[in-house]
């Protein structure tokens, strides 16, 4: 991420000043596609999955000899009482011998297979992780306006380990069992060719009945991953405000949307583990029949001198073994289910459209002023919805610009606009006569700073959060912009000073210190245009007048523009820009608007009024 991008914070967006939020109901791939396009992940891994698979030859091969060693003892003990010869115990200490090596050699390759299969599978998920982050930077400000964060969350962490969980046990599982049904039946096939037939009479009936199911599971593990995803959206959005939830006393409501939430997750999650659920006693049910078929014709075969009893024991055992894995199988298509559902909504994700690839302009920054202009702009967050219809405006560089109006006039959209984090419908804006289309958006946002009312400070210590404004920024350049803006006095007061830590939300200093923070960000970054979005709503007087100083000594030389709510602030600015509708309906200087006695006047005169009142 480059220093532009790390010392951004996205804007606030609300009413018709930004972006509609909407909730998309998830698209399903094939299952196949989908099945597909998740091993292809795999395949950098494939002489892992190799091993994976000798090991478990290996392993399976051990417990697939070991009926047949059982039943030859079984066969001598029998033979022995029947012929009335004393019991061969040489014969069956060396079985028992071989069978303790065999199982050992069993358990040794299945601990290696696992060990190999663990590493298969946190690599592949790191990799969908990495591929996931990448994607998120690249993805435009309009997706995460339509996305819940909850639901974004949801699908890199739940999404993936759901994943992570599945490749290490589902394909583990895949692969033991693939191999222990393919050497059992050619352990039966060499013991009686004609008692196998019975035997394989269930297996296609048993696959029959795994498709069936999973045909009708898999949509309902889909809607289970998307209502998981909802409910962590909620719950996300309530703990960020649960402070907002109390005041209004909305809890009950929150608890009943949460309730709604939870009910439809509970409907799709039950169908889903309820329909796969299915599989593991019919599949027993089906290998309990073939169990018996093999009993009843086993006994005729003995009867009958064409097998020894000890094979027919075998026999069991193997009939036992090829049941096993086709009963894992229910378990297996559900993890494997849980897996795709999960999968789709990682390549969703992934689908999305980027923000286009964009080459660097050759040009020298250090010439730049900062002067900028708005060309006839036209642009709206749904293309029949226009938010700015018809925008001219010419700043000179080091003007203060104040953007008034009421909520949803479309002054958000302007910041947006002019940082790139949407692009133009039609018009042209350009600083210094270079239009932003011929400069990427990190070459534009390398020209800006911006403070928000929203502060946004990130788990580390003060002086890191400081620095974030500008890469390789001295402990001295820090100690210098935190003076500036007036913070340095109360950061000294901390135990710790600019090593204090801060929390994860900054909830160990208060609302206007950590405005301070962000304000001394920005003065670290020694922009060219700034952006203040009423920077010192959050402070008290006294420190709203400290900060005003070190702002308007900021100011000098640069272009800013300032997003106002309260118009006290803004009396001193150079223009003054009238919205409403999306349009600019005035334009002038505090006092060339009072004069006119038009929208301005009128909103100025309100806020003095209930000022006064108050």
């Amino acid at each position: 991420m480059s220093n532009n991008q790390r010392r951004m914070a996205p804007p606030r967006r609300h009413g018709m000043g930004g972006p509609p939020h909407m909730m998309h109901g998830e698209k399903p791939k094939e299952f196949k596609k989908t099945l597909k396009r998740l091993v292809g992940y795999l395949k950098p891994r494939k002489y892992q999955l190799i091993l994976v698979a000798i090991a478990a030859i290996f392993s399976t091969l051990f417990n697939v000899v070991s009926p047949k060693l059982l039943g030859n003892a079984t066969t001598s003990i029998f033979a022995s009482i029947t012929k009335g010869t004393g019991i061969d115990f040489p014969f069956l200490s060396n079985l028992l011998l071989i069978l303790i090596g065999l199982y050992v050699l069993s358990a040794l390759f299945a601990y290696l297979q696992q060990y190999i299969m663990a590493g298969v599978s946190q690599r592949t998920t790191a990799e969908l992780r990495q591929a996931v982050n990448e994607k998120l930077t690249k993805l435009p400000l309009r997706y995460y306006d339509q996305h819940p964060h909850g639901d974004v969350l949801s699908r890199v962490i739940n999404d993936i380990d759901n994943i992570n969980n599945s490749i290490q046990q589902a394909l583990s599982q895949l692969i033991t069992s693939a191999i222990m049904i393919i050497g059992t039946i050619i352990m039966m096939l060499l013991i009686s060719p004609l008692l196998t037939l019975v035997a394989l009479v269930t297996l296609p009936l048993g696959a029959f009945a795994i498709r069936f199911i999973a045909s009708f599971s898999q949509k309902h593990f889909v809607n289970q991953q998307k209502e998981l995803g909802n409910v962590n959206g909620h719950i996300e959005e309530m703990f960020s405000g649960h402070q907002v939830v109390k005041a209004f006393g909305q809890e009950k409501a929150s608890i009943e949307k949460f309730d709604q939430m939870n009910e439809r997750l509970y409907e799709s999650g039950w169908k889903a583990q309820f329909i796969s659920g299915i599989m593991m006693p019919l599949m027993t049910f089906i290998g309990n029949i073939g169990y018996v078929f093999v009993s009843i014709a086993g006994g005729i075969l003995v009867l009958n001198r064409s097998i020894f009893l000890g094979d027919v024991q075998a026999f069991i055992q193997y009939t036992q073994q090829l049941s096993q894995p086709m009963a894992q199988a229910a378990g297996i298509a559900n993890m494997i289910q849980t897996a795709l559902a999960s999968a789709e909504r990682i390549f969703a994700l992934l689908d999305e459209e980027e923000e286009r690839v964009e080459e660097p302009h050759q040009v020298n920054f250090d010439n730049l002023r900062g002067n900028i202009s708005f060309d006839h702009v036209q642009f709206g967050y749904e293309l029949d919805k226009p938010v700015i219809k018809d925008l001219s405006l010419n700043v000179t560089s080091g003007q203060t610009i104040a953007i008034v109006g009421p909520t949803g006039a479309g002054k958000t959209t302007i910041i947006n606009l002019l940082m790139k984090f949407y692009e133009i419908d039609k018009g042209n804006i350009t600083i210094d006569h270079i239009s932003l289309r011929e400069l990427s958006r990190e070459q534009v946002r390398s020209m800006f700073a911006m403070v928000l009312q929203d502060t946004w400070l990130f788990n580390g210590t003060i002086r890191d959060n400081i620095a974030y404004g500008r890469d390789g920024a001295t402990d001295d350049e820090i100690l210098q912009a935190a003076k500036n803006a007036y913070a340095d006095d109360f950061i000294r007061t901390l135990p710790d000073g600019y090593d204090t830590v801060l929390t994860e939300d900054a909830s160990n200093i208060s609302q206007g210190q950590r405005q301070l923070l962000t304000i001394a960000r920005a003065i670290l970054a020694n922009p060219k245009i700034l952006i203040l979005d009423e920077a010192t709503s959050s402070v008290d007087t006294r420190t709203e007048m400290n900060i005003q100083l070190a702002m308007n000594e900021l100011m000098v030389g640069r272009t800013s523009f300032v997003i106002a709510h309260r118009l006290s602030t803004i009396r001193d600015a150079d223009i003054i820009l009238v919205m409403n509708d999306g349009d600019i309906i005035e334009k002038g200087s505090h006092d060339e608007l009072i004069r006119q006695n038009g929208f301005y006047a009128d909103l100025y005169r309100s806020q003095f009024n209930e000022a006064d009142v108050g």
